[in-house]
């Protein structure tokens, strides 16, 4: 019941995504705000008696230092305690969603990025001369070029039912 509850809760809501039947994340924050964070809580099979499985392993949370994201984490098992025995996963949802700036006051983004883009700019040069070669063209002579040209209209296109099947033979 909890599911059909989260499908029509979350209809439309480009924040709210479902990973699979028990599983399911949602983005708190907007696209392209520095303090989003996107968090995933997977159902046990005894859930709602036990507690689910929540997460903040998704790439969308790189940014995130770990010291946060373990904080957002020891806030939302603190929630979870409270409301075992009942179905909770919207709960959590609104939760964060209504803390995001408590949680959310000792964020400095980390700059992952950047040791990312060293390495790219570092194997760069090494690559680059490998799919020049790779690029080249086959080279075609003047007979084979005038060829190619007669069969089509001399605009690369071939002539209307060049494919078509002869039915009289």
């Amino acid at each position: 019941m909890e599911l059909e509850a989260l499908r029509s809760i979350y209809e439309g809501d480009e924040s709210f995504r479902e990973l699979s039947p028990v599983s399911f994340q949602y983005r708190i924050g907007e696209n392209g705000d520095p303090k989003a964070f996107l968090i995933e809580i997977s159902w046990t099979e005894t859930y709602p008696q036990t507690p689910p499985i929540i997460s903040m392993n998704a790439f969308f949370n790189n940014t995130i230092s770990s010291a946060v994201k373990q904080s957002i984490l020891a806030k939302l098992q603190e929630a979870v305690e409270v409301n075992l025995g009942t179905a909770m996963t919207y709960t959590l949802f609104e939760y964060a969603k209504d803390n995001k700036e408590q949680f959310m006051e000792n964020h400095h983004p980390v700059n992952s990025t950047t040791s990312i883009s060293n390495i790219i700019s570092v194997e760069t040069p090494t690559t680059a001369p490998s799919s020049k070669k790779k690029d080249k063209k086959e080279q075609l002579s003047k007979a084979q070029k005038r060829k190619l040209a007669d069969k089509t209209d001399h605009k690369g296109e071939l002539p209307r039912g060049w494919n078509w099947v002869d039915v009289v033979k």
